[in-house]
């Protein structure tokens, strides 16, 4: 129990919203001034009795964290993933004391800097270096603590220029830059991110994210929110999987990731959809989808498919663009969304796409090779491209499949490789023999 910093009992938090009663297209001066005067009345009764003023005729419940419970040991990196309104912000906030939480309770034992927001903890008047002491101050630093982290504050955040510059005048990265240079350094016990790395640049997240490892490694604590799934993986050693409020799952990053990216897909894990009528099938006005399918090259859709199985791609659509062709690219991503390759039939020198006349039904088909994918879940999106430049329709994630290994080794394996890929190349190894002088 010592070991425990953030410890969460069946947390909860309510909130309530209001709704218009609707009225019909039809609003007369009268109902207006009536409703007015209800919604005046309305306010200034919660007003006199305590309550929160909520806008609306009917009020509803919402909650936005039901019944989470966890417990954070101190030098996690735990990440929390999630869908956008699954209650991932909500919780931080219930963490970093900004908002109570309805039901439950939360203990924290440690010191806690948040990053929730642009600007969190900033006085837009005052100026870089003010802001640097009044949010060292407000973590409880002293003023000697501060000033000896000052100038490695400064240098990380690159705003030496702009330091006694009120920072109402910094642009949305410089804000953040800074912002997280006087979290990250003031030595918190606790480091809480929300997704606002998102505002930096590519550079700049990659030296937060370094930091984070390192305060990590110091034997602090660190939550972390993203959208990021390769940042998530990246930082963190443990995840937590919110759902509509609650937390779905919690356990080994890969293991959470893995899962939350898969059920995400919903029936696009399916390795083959067919839609059978041309009226009712996904396209517009020049191409229509009649069939995608991943199978192995001797099997059928569903067959298991190991790293060493050829696979074969089809796709069958409607051209119904008479003055060009089209032709299918396809890019097939793994389970951190990162995209494998991508293969397009407008590179091959196929007669078909550009002899034969452009309407009608076409099949492609896209031979993957054995020995080249390595473990995991992929996706599959089409695009059916018109020049080689311009997608007349796409189909982001439209089929899904599962690579397994069951190779015979006869070396020790300890799992699935690194990579996004894992082909088996041509090696060639010499030996040679010669003499050692044991004198030497």
């Amino acid at each position: 129990m010592s070991d425990i910093v953030i410890k969460a009992e069946n947390i909860g938090k309510k909130y309530v919203i209001g709704h218009q009663a609707v009225r019909g297209n039809q609003t007369t001066f009268r109902e207006v001034l009536m409703q007015s005067a209800r919604t005046l009345w309305n306010k200034t009764k919660d007003l006199a009795t305590g309550n929160a003023i909520i806008q609306g005729d009917t009020m509803e419940e919402v909650w936005a964290l039901k019944d989470v419970s966890f417990d954070i040991r101190r030098g996690e990196a735990v990440g929390i993933i999630g869908r956008n309104g699954a209650g991932k912000s909500t919780l931080l906030k219930i963490l970093s004391r900004i908002t109570e939480p309805s039901t439950g309770r939360v203990i924290i034992r440690g010191r806690v800097a948040s990053l929730l927001e642009v600007g969190t903890g900033f006085h837009p008047e005052l100026s870089g270096r003010e802001n640097i002491y009044l949010n060292g101050t407000i973590l409880g630093m002293t003023r000697a603590e501060i000033k000896q982290k000052f100038d490695e504050i400064v240098a990380f955040a690159e705003v030496e220029k702009y330091l006694d510059t009120p920072v109402k005048r910094y642009s949305s990265g410089m804000y953040v830059r800074l912002a997280f240079a006087v979290a990250a350094h003031l030595e918190p016990e606790i480091l809480v991110v929300d997704e606002v790395l998102a505002v930096g640049d590519a550079q700049f997240q990659k030296k937060c994210l370094g930091k984070m490892g390192d305060v990590a490694k110091e034997g602090k604590t660190v939550l972390f929110v993203s959208h990021n799934i390769v940042a998530v993986q990246t930082l963190c050693q443990r995840a937590f999987w919110l759902d509509a409020g609650r937390l779905n799952a919690e356990g080994s990053v890969t293991q959470i990731v893995a899962t939350y990216l898969r059920t995400g897909l919903g029936e696009d894990k399916s390795t083959e959809r067919v839609w059978p009528e041309i009226t009712t099938a996904p396209g517009n006005e020049t191409v229509r989808l009649n069939r995608i399918s991943v199978q192995p090259e001797d099997g059928l859709p569903g067959d298991l498919i190991t790293m060493q199985t050829p696979l074969r791609i089809g796709v069958d659509y409607w051209n119904l663009l008479p003055a060009e062709h089209l032709h299918a690219t396809l890019h097939i991503c793994n389970d951190q969304g990162i995209i494998a390759f991508t293969a397009s039939a407008g590179f091959a020198p196929d007669p078909v796409l550009h002899d034969q006349p452009p309407v009608g039904q076409f099949r492609s088909v896209c031979h993957i090779p054995g020995n080249l994918l390595n473990i995991g879940f992929y996706r599959v999106s089409l695009f059916l491209v018109r020049d080689s430049i311009v997608a007349s329709y796409r189909l982001d994630e439209a089929i899904g499949f599962e690579v397994v290994d069951n190779a015979d080794r006869k070396f020790a394996w300890y799992g699935k490789e690194p990579g996004v890929i894992s082909p088996q190349l041509s090696w060639e190894t010499e030996f040679r023999r010669y003499e050692v002088d044991c004198a030497l």
